[in-house]
């Protein structure tokens, strides 16, 4: 008998009406009862939190880290019923929380809550109880509209269609027809395990859009306030060097010990930094590539990795060391 249990945390799989919107409020009993009856599994549920996954907070990451850690024995597998908005980072905030777990953990929500009319949230339960019952696969994972993602990768895409989450820069590891998973891609399992001796993250970090226009005095302004700095580049990690000119904050962070992590705007197919001089001129000053890595992923690993060191050396090593295959390549 397979052991799994269902951690809830609200969301719009567990939403009702109410005067002011759809909000969370499902009991856990009524919740648990649409997975239906599968042969040889043994379900049990516990609510962690109730809420809009917009409410979710790094903290909740690690509560909920903290409780599969408390139960990593007793149970075989662990479903997480979340919210949709900000699955995609609670997906790579316990892949490195819970880096090096032997145990499937899976997370699913739905866009239409339980109990309405057209809703998907049977379907993703459904489909969520199959992959945790029969997959010989360890760590985090999204599975939604039939397609199982590796928690590092999911990526929300739309905000009213089925398909809502999409794989990126990464295969899909699985899809499921009539209760049969049916595996697309099986990643290596040779990665060097990083588990950190605390469940901690430092949430001192900020993210920066570029822009055209963009005023390099914010990085003087954050200078002085964040532990990490992430900035969504320009293509390939381009950012102007000319009359705004974002080069020398970068550098003056870096020499203050400070990170600028250099992610992309694009979404696919990640970035070459060192393709273009407006690249090159950013790597010259300190900034840290990560590939074909995804802004969720990169925000959690950023305050995961801040929490055990703030050693610019290492942070930048741990950074673009793989953990959880979210990045290919720098």
């Amino acid at each position: 008998m397979q052991k799994i249990l269902v951690l809830t945390t609200g969301g719009t799989i567990a939403s009702r009406k109410t005067e002011n919107g759809l909000a969370p409020g499902m009991a856990d009993d009524v919740l648990i009862s649409y997975f239906g009856e599968r042969p040889g599994v043994e379900l049990s549920v516990e609510s962690v939190m109730n809420k809009d996954s917009t409410n979710m907070q790094p903290e909740d990451w690690v509560a909920l880290a903290e409780r599969i850690q408390k139960h990593q024995a007793e149970y075989d597998a662990f479903i997480i019923t979340h919210g949709t908005d900000t699955m995609g980072y609670t997906a790579a905030g316990l892949s490195y929380l819970l880096n090096g777990l032997e145990k499937p953990v899976i997370l699913t929500g739905s866009q239409v809550p339980l109990g309405m009319a057209e809703t998907d949230a049977v379907r993703n339960l459904h489909d969520a109880l199959t992959f945790a019952s029969q997959t010989t696969l360890n760590g985090v994972f999204v599975v939604f509209n039939g397609l199982f993602i590796l928690g590092t990768r999911a990526v929300k895409t739309k905000t009213k269609s089925y398909d809502a989450f999409e794989s990126v820069n990464f295969p899909y590891i699985a899809s499921v027809s009539d209760g049969e998973m049916g595996q697309l891609f099986e990643p290596e399992t040779n990665e060097d395990k990083v588990i950190p001796s605390e469940l901690k993250l430092d949430t001192n970090v900020f993210v920066l859009k570029a822009f055209p226009g963009l005023q390099p005095e914010i990085l003087d302004y954050l200078a002085e306030r964040v532990d990490g700095l992430i900035i969504e580049s320009f293509g390939n990690g381009g950012l102007p060097f000319e009359n705004r000119n974002l080069i020398p904050g970068i550098e003056k962070m870096t020499q203050a010990g400070i990170p600028v992590i250099i992610t992309t705007q694009i979404l696919q197919e990640g970035q070459d930094i060192y393709l273009y001089e407006v690249g090159q001129q950013v790597a010259k000053a300190g900034g840290i590539t990560v590939g074909d890595m995804n802004t969720e992923a990169v925000v959690a690993k950023l305050m995961w990795i801040l929490a055990q060191t703030k050693n610019l050396d290492t942070v930048k090593v741990m950074m673009q060391k793989p953990i959880a295959h979210d990045l290919d390549f720098i």
